[in-house]
């Protein structure tokens, strides 16, 4: 009988141990299938990383030199308390952004929340403007130039990308006839080769004529000799397009900046991009425009077409739908695509090598050229990796600041 009781009481604890030794034994189960593909990404992903923050901190050129710490990045940012200036103006930036979203987003603390976030956006200017003009002094003024021409480059390819994708997807939607076929063709672009593609760009913006006779002009010269103006120098133009575009007006207002005693001019990067670098960029528009079309068709298949239909007994015509049914149900699809485009156009390095010309000097040389040009003709594989790694910082805040800023913005219906 005490050995039956024994038995009784012994039953609870045994069982334990057995679920116990089933959870350990699911949990080694688990962790044995993932096991490959961490060893893979710590291999092929996380390894190379690492080395090449290790190669950062040593003098390296073809051989592995002296430990010099993190000379190379104050070698590029010039002052550390300008960098950390810079970064807490664009942080004070979310700050706004979050306290204008969140913290005042009730309408009785409006009038307060305009104050603050007029404050903080104002030390924020003043942060990354005192920030980056003391960088752009005492650092590397080829690095940092390049960052802002990357920055070029994104914002003029992904907004324009997606705006016309989703005009064309939203046309290509309808019942028209041969919607299949020019579907095909808006996505023949992404498929294919793109140094092929880039040298067929190259020959369409040349300056020079597609043959030696006089007169000849290139077929974007034709274009404008169409419409009436001057034929351009296209890739081989260094000067910004404002300058082109503006050039008297510009001359205009620096003059009447230096009568008023400004030291500032609007010049150099302020003009914005150059001719040549919006021509790489009408590429990459014409590269990724046809992929971003594809995935907006597979995101319109999805939303109900009882929505379209309410809203037409509603009295809704097509631009009330577009706009109040789309666009918010699209949005999901748009953040996934501005996600992604942002952080391959920060990469991008393809396009811009082959349709680099010496006439456009350094006015199309993003940072991924810059780097590509450090590591293979300068030999310094020690400063290539810091800038590396000074990209990689950008192209997170730049993926962070999407995530705070259209996250909160995305509608899952």
């Amino acid at each position: 009988m005490e050995k039956l009781q024994q038995g009784k009481a012994s039953r609870p604890a045994t069982r334990a141990v057995g679920r116990t030794g089933h959870r350990f034994g699911e949990k080694l189960t688990a962790y044995l299938f993932i096991l490959p593909s961490v060893f893979l990404i710590a291999v092929f992903g996380l390894f190379p990383i690492g080395y090449a923050f290790y190669m950062s901190l040593f003098r390296w050129r073809i051989r592995k030199g002296g430990y010099i710490g993190f000379e190379h990045y104050s070698d590029l940012v010039g002052s550390w308390g300008a960098a950390l200036a810079f970064a807490v103006g664009l942080a004070a930036l979310l700050v706004a952004h979050w306290l204008w979203t969140s913290a005042f987003s009730r309408e009785g603390l409006r009038r307060w929340g305009r104050f603050i976030v007029a404050l903080v956006l104002t030390a924020a200017g003043v942060a990354i403007a005192l920030g980056w003009s003391t960088m752009m002094r005492e650092g590397s003024e080829e690095f940092l130039a390049s960052l802002v021409r990357t920055l070029f480059y994104a914002l003029g390819t992904i907004p324009v990308q997606i705006a016309l994708a989703l005009v064309l997807a939203t046309l290509l939607f309808q019942k028209i006839r041969g919607k299949e076929g020019f579907r095909m063709i808006y996505f023949l672009p992404y498929v294919t080769p793109q140094v092929a593609a880039a040298v067929v760009f190259a020959q369409l913006f040349s300056p020079r004529g597609s043959s030696l006779a006089p007169g000849s002009l290139s077929p974007a010269n034709q274009v404008l000799a169409f419409l009436g103006i001057e034929p351009q120098r296209w890739l081989f133009e260094p000067r910004p397009l404002l300058e082109l575009l503006f050039g008297e007006q510009i001359t205009a207002f620096n003059g009447w900046l230096a009568s008023l005693g400004v030291a500032w001019q609007l010049d150099g990067l302020w003009l914005g991009p150059s001719l040549a670098l919006v021509s790489i960029i009408i590429f990459g528009v014409w590269t990724y425009t046809g992929l971003n079309v594809v995935i907006f068709l597979a995101g319109l298949g999805g939303i109900p077409g009882e929505l379209y239909e309410a809203a037409e007994i509603d009295g809704a015509n097509s631009r009330q739908k577009f706009w109040s049914i789309t666009v918010p149900l699209l949005s999901p699809v748009t953040y996934y695509l501005t996600l992604l485009g942002f952080i391959g156009s920060l990469q991008a390095f393809s396009q811009l090598y082959v349709m680099r010309t010496p006439f456009a000097r350094d006015t199309v040389d993003t940072a991924s050229i810059l780097i590509f040009d450090t590591f293979y003709k300068a030999s310094n594989f020690s400063l290539a990796a810091a800038q590396s790694f000074l990209l990689f910082f950008v192209i997170l805040f730049v993926t962070i600041t999407q995530q705070r800023v259209m996250g909160k913005q995305v509608f899952y219906g």
